[in-house]
């Protein structure tokens, strides 16, 4: 048999990850869930939707991120969170990411078509900085944004960001 026999055959997993609910006044931002992939695998597959984080991205590179941003909670104890309307719809993804060799922690958010101009990405992105200063310590942030991504540039300069360098 070829040496992956036996892989996946484990019911339980093997590492137990907890993350921090947030609570915003619409918002409940809350932990990655392998159900959330499907909507995850739709934004990335969106190639308008998607350019401005990577995208797009078919299915199985879709899935790699996804991996990558649970994984990333694993490693530095924060990441993104999954924006759920307080109706549960997921909306969006906002939180922090940290990857080695960036040189310091970069706030983001991505709203999912149905989230969209509603606010919630303002809504969340505030949650989540005030969570990284007071509770996570931080002392920075960043928010890099594509050029042209004439949104995200808006909402960072709502949230009191000023354009500091091209990186």
């Amino acid at each position: 048999p070829p040496a992956s026999a036996g892989l996946g055959k484990r019911n339980s997993p093997m590492l137990t990850l907890t993350f921090p609910t947030l609570m915003t006044e619409r918002l409940v931002l809350r932990g990655p869930e392998a159900s959330d992939f499907a909507a995850v695998a739709c934004f990335f597959a969106d190639e308008t939707r998607s350019s401005g984080f990577g995208g797009p991205l078919d299915r199985t590179e879709a899935w790699r991120w996804f991996a990558s941003m649970i994984g990333h909670w694993a490693l530095h104890g924060y990441g993104f969170w999954m924006a759920d309307s307080k109706d549960g719809q997921t909306v969006g993804m906002v939180g922090i990411w940290y990857p080695e060799g960036w040189p310091e922690p970069e706030l983001g958010w991505v709203m999912f078509e149905n989230g969209e101009g509603r606010g919630y990405a303002f809504e969340a992105a505030e949650a989540i900085r005030m969570h990284a200063y007071k509770t996570l310590g931080f002392k920075t942030l960043s928010s890099n944004i594509f050029p042209g991504n004439i949104r995200s540039v808006a909402l960072a300069e709502r949230l009191g960001a000023v354009h500091e360098r091209d990186y």
